[in-house]
Order: C-alpha cells, then sequence, then structure tokens
C-alpha cells in the first residue's frame, strides 16, 4: 500500500532558481575589482576599456529589435485600452503626462547638479585606441532623409534607432487599422519579442566582464573623481525618485483624491519588500491587482489600468533614462544643447514603453537615445554598467508607486471607487487576506474584466 501510493504520488516540481542574484553579486563583485586595478595599474586598468566597449557593442546590437518590438506591441496594448473607452483614455492620458514629468525632472535635477562634470574623460578614452563614431552635425533635410530606411527591413539592420523607430510606428498603426486581423501577427510579434528579451537575459551575464573593464579604465584614467562621479549620480537619483513619488505623485493623490499617499504605501508593504528582494516590478503585479481590488477600485478599472501602467507608465526608468544620459554627456565633456535634450526627452517619451521588468532593457533604451540624438556618446554607457543593477532597485519600485497610485487616481476620476472601502483598508478595519492570493495568482492578471461589472462613468 505504502509503495503504491509512493508511486501514484505526483513528484513535487523543483522550484526554479532564480539566478540574477548570482548576477548581481558577481556585478558587484566585477566592480570592485575593476577598481582595484584602475588604482593599482591605472596604465594597464585603462588598456581594458575595451571589455567595457565590447560589452556595450553587444547592447547596441539588441536595440533596434527591443524599440521595434515594445513599440508595436505597445500600440497593440493603446488599441485594447482604448476600446474600453473613457477609463482607457483616461489612464493611457495620464500615463503619457507623468511620463513626461519624470523626464523633465531627470533633465532639470540633471542640469542642476551636473553629476559627471570634473571626470574629463575624453581624452583618456581616446587614447585606448576605440574608434568613437562620427557626430557630424547635419541640416534639417539631411535629418529627415536620414529617417527613411532604404526597405522596410533595413531600418533593423541599419544600426539606426530612429528609422527603428519610423518603421515600429507605421507597423504598429497599420496592425491598428487591421483590426482582428492583426491579431495573429501581433502573436508573432509577442513570440519575437520574447527571444529578443532571451537574448538580452544572456547578454546581461556578460555584465560582469563589462562592468570590470568600465570600471578599471574610468578609474585608471581620473582615480577617485570617477567613484565620486558614480556615487553622486546614484545618490541623486535615488533622491530625485522619492521626491517624484512623495512630493509630485502623492501631492496630486492628496489633492484630487484625498488620499494619504504614506497610507497607501504602507498598504502595498509587502509588495515592496517582494520588489526590493527581486529588483523587478513584475513579481508584484498579481498581487497588486487583487490588493487594488480589495482597496475598493473595481475590477475592470483594475484590468485596464494596472496592466497597461506596466507598460506605459515607467516614471523611475524615464528619471533614469535622462538623468544617465546627462551623466555620460558631462563625463565625456560633451554636454548636450537644449534642444538635443527636449529632442531626447520626446525620443525617450516613446521609447521608455515596454522597458518594465525586462533585465538590460533600461540599458538598451539609454544606448538608444544616444545613438539616435548623439551617437559619440553611446560608449559612455560602459560607465553606467556598473551601477545599472544597482539603481534597478529604486526604478523598480518607482515604477511600482506610480502605477498603484495611477490605479486609485482613475478609479476616483471616474467613479469606479468605493470610498467606504478604501477608508476601511487604510484605517487597517479590513485588512487584506493573504489567502485570496494562494493558487493560481496568475489568473487574475490574463483573465478579462467581465464586461456586466462596468461601472457607467462621467
Amino acid at each position: 500500500m505504502s509503495m503504491t501510493a509512493v508511486k501514484d504520488r505526483a513528484p513535487t516540481p523543483a522550484p526554479k532558481k532564480d539566478r540574477t542574484h548570482y548576477l548581481y553579486a558577481a556585478v558587484v563583485v566585477a566592480m570592485i575589482a575593476g577598481i582595484a586595478v584602475g588604482i593599482i595599474w591605472p596604465d594597464f586598468g585603462v588598456q581594458l576599456k575595451w571589455l567595457g566597449t565590447a560589452f556595450v557593442n553587444l547592447i547596441k546590437m539588441m536595440i533596434s529589435p527591443i524599440i521595434f518590438c515594445t513599440i508595436v506591441l505597445g500600440i497593440g496594448s493603446v488599441r485594447k485600452a482604448a476600446a474600453v473607452g473613457r477609463i482607457g483614455g483616461l489612464a493611457l492620458g495620464y500615463f503619457l503626462t507623468m511620463s513626461t514629468v519624470a523626464l523633465a525632472i531627470g533633465l532639470l535635477v540633471g542640469n542642476l547638479i551636473h553629476p559627471g562634470s570634473g571626470l574629463h574623460l575624453t581624452k583618456e578614452l581616446a587614447a585606448t585606441g576605440h574608434q568613437q563614431v562620427s557626430s557630424e552635425g547635419s541640416g534639417t533635410v539631411d535629418f529627415i532623409l536620414g529617417l527613411v530606411p532604404d526597405t522596410l527591413v533595413s531600418a533593423l539592420t541599419s544600426g539606426s534607432v530612429l528609422q527603428a523607430l519610423l518603421v515600429a510606428l507605421l507597423v504598429g498603426f497599420a496592425l491598428q487599422k487591421l483590426g482582428p486581423a492583426g491579431e495573429p501577427i501581433l502573436v508573432g510579434i509577442k513570440h519575437c519579442e520574447r527571444l529578443v528579451f532571451r537574448l538580452m537575459q544572456m547578454i546581461m551575464y556578460a555584465a560582469p566582464i563589462g562592468a570590470f573593464g568600465a570600471m578599471a579604465a574610468v578609474v585608471g584614467a581620473t582615480g577617485w573623481k570617477a567613484l565620486q562621479g558614480l556615487a553622486v549620480v546614484m545618490i541623486a537619483f535615488y533622491l530625485t525618485c522619492f521626491i517624484f513619488v512623495f512630493g509630485v505623485l502623492g501631492t496630486i493623490l492628496w489633492v484630487v483624491a484625498r488620499v494619504n499617499v504614506f497610507s497607501l504605501l504602507r498598504y502595498l508593504g509587502r509588495e515592496f519588500l517582494l520588489i526590493l528582494s527581486t529588483s523587478s516590478s513584475e513579481s508584484a503585479l498579481p498581487r497588486l491587482i487583487a490588493k487594488m481590488e480589495h482597496l475598493g477600485v473595481s475590477r475592470p478599472v483594475v484590468g485596464i489600468t494596472v496592466p497597461t501602467g506596466y507598460s506605459f507608465n515607467l516614471d523611475g526608468t524615464a528619471i533614469y533614462l535622462t538623468m544617465g544620459s546627462l551623466f555620460i554627456a558631462d563625463a565625456l565633456d560633451k554636454p548636450f544643447s537644449l534642444g538635443q535634450q527636449i529632442s531626447l526627452l520626446v525620443f525617450m517619451v516613446i521609447a521608455s514603453k515596454g522597458a518594465a521588468g525586462v533585465t538590460g532593457a533600461g540599458l538598451a533604451t539609454l544606448a538608444g537615445g544616444l545613438q539616435s540624438h548623439r551617437p559619440d556618446l553611446v560608449e559612455g554607457v560602459g560607465l553606467v554598467v556598473g551601477i545599472d543593477r544597482m539603481m534597478s532597485e529604486a526604478r523598480a519600485l518607482t515604477n511600482f508607486a506610480g502605477n498603484s497610485i495611477a490605479t486609485v487616481l482613475v478609479g476616483h476620476w471616474t467613479h469606479n471607487l468605493d470610498r467606504t472601502q478604501l477608508e476601511a483598508v487604510l484605517s487597517g478595519a479590513a485588512p487584506f487576506d493573504e489567502s485570496m492570493l494562494e493558487g493560481e495568482p496568475d489568473a487574475r492578471e490574463t483573465a478579462p474584466p467581465p464586461k456586466e461589472e462596468l461601472v457607467p462613468v462621467g
């Protein structure tokens, strides 16, 4: 009997190991080793720049495919969100506005503190023998003609980020016009996106090597000034995210919905700890959906706002992209002009969509923005390889906080927020039942909201 019971019992699959923690540790060790080499053997450290350059070239290789897939699928999600009427349209308008505000705040802080100034890396990096991309200016006509690729496919192989962006927008809107007939193509592009992101994850395993080479070169060239510059940009980034969440979003939440941001984020405390341990806001997506419904936001609003926000409301990523760009420009003594900063902001508003929860996608988007506006700065991406992983926690936490606040605001604006339930939950009188998440937590994410539960808005 016991033998039969053992034989009939289904084997329990071993839990899948999360190896990103090992990668994080390896990057930190590589950074420390690179700093040591740069201080002890500065000339040898400068010669190791090619390791960081090779890693950056791998990142550049993935820029066009990532932008194409994320933009096409992003436009597809816009179509789906807009199809549900005012809720989706209001959410998308809010996401676009706040992403632009986050980008602008990142530019403002970067211009105030100039985190990379004083490093003066241009001569040292040129001495490594790395050939920089030409940055000769061109006229308006040449710029416009340069947006148009020779063929539809060449936009993805020519290395021109703006051409890839143009083709992605055209394909996305064409699929919108096709309607249901375009769904199979969207499914195919979704599979391509999974392949591209899998490749990106594989490339990120070379991040320790790239971080080692980049840190050894920059410390060997400038000494302790490099560490001071990196520390300044990290601290400034964390402070900017804090100010944005509690100063900007918290103020909007209180003025509009009379909800205390500290009470809301305390209610989501477990989710923040989960994100802090995984460095990805995706890990808390099912829990956020369940908790927002328990908070009193109607299921249709939650089902539309939260998943769409995970692709379109990346406030932390937006701040990182602008501050990282300005840091690299200052470090290489090639600052952005005001016009270039504005055009970079517009590009980042579009290109940053879809980068949430994907290892290395933020780094690729940063490289893409520089490649499109200032190709001579792309090699400077190697400067932030080492600290990119350390800033990912702040990006993920800021993205998550922004999406939770957005869900409450959209629920309030569309009259789909139960104020009595919200006050009871935030006061602790109606605690969240953790058993709601047992079994299949992802079902809430994938199941569409029932049409009969839609509450009239307006």
